[in-house]
């Protein structure tokens, strides 16, 4: 460990204090309610992964970061963890409900976006709650809190006598309706056996399934992404060499694509069942659909305070770029990563949207544990366009609408829309 970082330091931002000794990385959760240490090895990755990079500022704070340049938790040094870290932890049914609703109130971003009066909601719920109620009854009481906000990046992962329990709402109207009526994996299978006899001889599916790129009419490009990632595989999600690895293969597969659209007239980039993933993949894309540089997206945690964060896009220096006319494909299904794509390449002249309104979830989620071991992720970051526009909880509306998973056909209707656009683009409507 290097002995610049040892010590203990504080993030106001997402109320974390890091205590660094030769050996190791304390993480404690300073919340309004309670400060307790937790462990690295939540549920997701972002409960997984701890800093490797450690960078000092001029101003005695100093930038911790899980990739190189790929972050903004910004650390301030402090003496000592404080009093109230040195007090037993309750784990309780009202204590962690205090620290639940405190974390909320001190954290999230969104309830304004989202509709939700939470200093009503909490002062109802705390009517139910007991010293003697049990862990599914408290779990039961913290869910009914979060349904409401409808926010898929905010959950709740708990376990129940052996059993996990994952609490999250907010995922749109599709995605819910093809588990129900048709199971994930079937529908995913229709929408590609609708999908690749479409495309021009050629079109391959391939970056270990996640990308897939064709041709229509032979003079339309077809790009669709499934995720922000996961093209390769043989390295650990999340270290340095899954994310040099993750960024090349993107522009490996955009290498081979653009070099088969040299003789076409417009771009058809469908993320209209594209999950997110790692956000420098988003920027990545963005940089072969540009030959200048642009202001892309900001990043705070406070309405009324700066950006902790401000990207830049560069054109992409090392491969062909695409400035002809782009249409980006997106739907309820789009979220996360996708969002932030399609919300920087909109921005673009040349660049129109179509299919039906995004998701609407941007932020990183914050990994707040609980004192009983429950694992809680919320959205406390603002992602805002160089406008300043945010589109957290609205989505992003398309400037072309389609009828895409909006029928009762969930797998045909895709295959529709997309024939629908590649008419408007052909006959110059749209």
């Amino acid at each position: 460990m290097l002995a610049e970082a040892q010590g203990v330091w504080r993030s106001e931002e997402s109320g974390w204090l890091l205590q660094i000794t030769p050996d190791d990385i304390i993480r404690w959760q300073e919340t309004p309610a309670a400060c307790y240490p937790t462990r690295q090895d939540g549920p997701t990755m972002m409960g997984q992964i701890e800093y490797r990079y450690f960078t000092p500022q001029a101003d005695g704070t100093a930038r911790f970061e899980y990739l190189p340049a790929d972050g903004h938790a910004v650390f301030t040094r402090i003496s000592a963890l404080p009093e109230t870290c040195r007090e037993e932890t309750d784990t309780g049914p009202e204590a962690v409900f205090d620290v639940f609703t405190s974390v909320f109130r001190r954290h999230y971003a969104f309830f304004d976006q989202r509709g939700v009066d939470w200093e009503k909601n909490v002062a109802t719920a705390r009517t139910s709650l007991s010293p003697e109620m049990s862990e599914a009854d408290l779990l039961d009481l913290l869910a009914s809190l979060l349904e409401p906000l409808q926010d898929s990046h905010t959950k709740l992962v708990a376990s129940l006598e052996g059993e996990t329990r994952r609490i999250q709402s907010g995922l749109g109207t599709t995605l819910p309706r093809a588990r129900d009526e048709i199971g994930e994996g079937p529908w995913l299978i229709g929408l590609l056996d609708n999908l690749m006899p479409y495309l021009d001889e050629g079109a391959v599916h391939t970056g270990n399934e996640r990308f897939i790129r064709g041709t229509i009419n032979d003079h339309i490009g077809y790009i669709q992404i499934f995720t922000m990632g996961g093209f390769t595989t043989g390295h650990e999600p999340g270290t340095p060499e899954w994310a040099e690895a993750e960024v090349a293969a993107l522009h490996a597969l955009f290498d081979e694509a653009l070099a088969g659209f040299d003789g076409t007239d417009a771009l058809i980039l469908d993320l209209s069942n594209n999950r997110g993933g790692y956000d420098a993949i988003t920027r990545a894309i963005a940089s072969r659909f540009t030959d200048s540089p642009f202001t892309a997206y900001t990043v705070r945690t406070e309405w009324d305070g700066a950006p902790q964060a401000v990207y830049t896009i560069n054109p992409y220096q090392d491969g062909p770029r695409y400035t002809k006319p782009v249409y980006v494909i997106i739907s309820d299904v789009t979220v996360s990563g996708g969002e932030i794509t399609a919300m920087m390449l909109r921005q673009l002249p040349q660049i129109r949207t179509a299919g039906q309104t995004s998701r609407g979830a941007f932020s990183t989620p914050l990994a707040k544990p609980l004192p009983n071991g429950w694992y809680l992720e919320l959205s406390n970051e603002i992602f805002a366009d160089a406008d300043g526009n945010v589109f957290e909880g609205k989505g992003i509306s398309p400037d072309i609408d389609l009828p895409l998973f909006g029928t009762h056909d969930l797998v045909g209707s895709h295959l529709t829309s997309l024939k629908q656009l590649v008419a408007c683009i052909e006959d110059g409507t749209c």
